[in-house]
């Protein structure tokens, strides 16, 4: 494509998706940067257009409200002229054991995870057949594939991302629209730390015990990801050059 594209990204005022967020500004795109968290993603915004001199847009938006969605997309669409690429990274994380598990925090989990890429699809999916161009990339996890005790709500709705980027990359795939998944290993966020410091306060370890115990023990790279290594792998499957990826998972793990 010639023109500069349009680029949403949710939960980009989080770490993930703020570094995928910075990989397309450094590309020449317009970022759209979306998260629930209004301050966060103003600044988020701020930041990219400063470093870039690419002007990015921030919007305050609640995922899981179909509404919000709708008019998220149709604001984008009236202002842009077009969305050439979405980015559904918003997530969040909650343990306990499944009989434990409160309702509320089921659906929440559920509804920003699973729910809420669902609607982004839903209502961009139309513009992109109309433009016969579109790139959908999920941040699903390593957990779209395997599982862990005491996850149950993220590790459903990880492993619910795979199917539906699937299903969508058969339903798009005549109209110049691939759908993918990013499986990320562990990399070092906010949402990583909290766990951590569950699981060393719940069995008496320090959280670098705790990491290596329940997350490295499982990856052949005994290191973290860093968040740049997620941002390459999305900039890539929004390429051209990937233009024959669809229906696809790629691990970004370390060798999970």
């Amino acid at each position: 494509m010639n023109k500069q594209r349009t680029v949403i990204v949710t939960g980009a005022a989080g770490t993930i998706g703020f570094a995928i967020a910075q990989a397309f500004a450094r590309e020449g795109d317009h970022v759209v940067i979306v998260d629930i968290n209004e301050e966060g993603a103003i600044q988020a915004a701020k930041q990219l257009s400063q470093e870039t001199g690419n002007e990015a847009s921030a919007y305050a938006v609640d995922i899981t409200d179909e509404g919000q969605v709708k008019r998220l997309v149709e604001t984008v669409i009236e202002k842009r002229g077009s969305i050439d690429i979405i980015v559904n990274n918003a997530g969040l994380q909650h343990i306990d054991k499944v009989e434990d598990f409160p309702l509320e925090k089921w659906n929440y989990l559920i509804g920003v995870m699973l729910t809420g890429p669902f609607l982004l699809i839903k209502h961009t999916v139309p513009w992109m057949k109309k433009q016969q161009y579109g790139r959908i990339i999920n941040i699903s996890s390593v957990h779209g594939k395997t599982a862990s005790p005491f996850k149950s709500a993220y590790i459903a709705s990880k492993h619910g991302l795979v199917g539906l980027s699937r299903t969508v990359a058969l339903e798009t795939a005549d109209d110049g629209i691939t759908v993918n998944c990013i499986l990320p290993g562990v990399v070092d966020t906010p949402l990583i730390r909290n766990q951590l410091q569950k699981l060393s306060e719940t069995e008496g370890i320090s959280q670098d015990e705790a990491l290596h115990k329940h997350l490295l023990n499982k990856q052949a790279l005994k290191r973290f990801i860093k968040p740049e290594e997620i941002a390459a792998c999305a900039v890539y499957l929004a390429s051209d050059l990937a233009a024959g990826v669809t229906g696809e998972e790629i691990s970004v793990s370390g060798g999970w």
